[in-house]
């Protein structure tokens, strides 16, 4: 699997999405409105989205975190919503 990095956190939930679903990009966020967009709004973009609840953490927290759980787990995104907080990772069909 290839990442890439792109920031689009001033943007519109609805054109992040656009993006995703266009180039097949698996989306993490912070933004817990991506659940919504999901289940009410209809959007399902194919790579995935892995939301970040995370409470209190270092900056570099994150990133590991993100890197930790690619390398190392074997769980598939795509066509998931992945909730990832303290307690562990959910995952829901979509």
């Amino acid at each position: 699997m290839a990442y890439c990095l792109i920031c689009l956190n001033k943007r519109p939930d609805e054109e992040v999405m656009e993006i995703a679903l266009a180039e097949n990009r698996l989306i993490i966020t912070f933004d817990s409105d991506y659940g919504e967009l999901i289940f009410k709004h209809g959007y399902k973009p194919p790579a995935g989205v892995i939301y970040l609840r995370l409470k209190e953490y270092s900056p570099e927290y994150p990133g590991q975190l993100i890197h930790d759980i690619l390398s190392t787990t074997g769980l598939q995104f795509v066509q998931k919503l992945s909730v990832i907080d303290q307690n562990g990772i959910r995952q829901r069909n979509y």
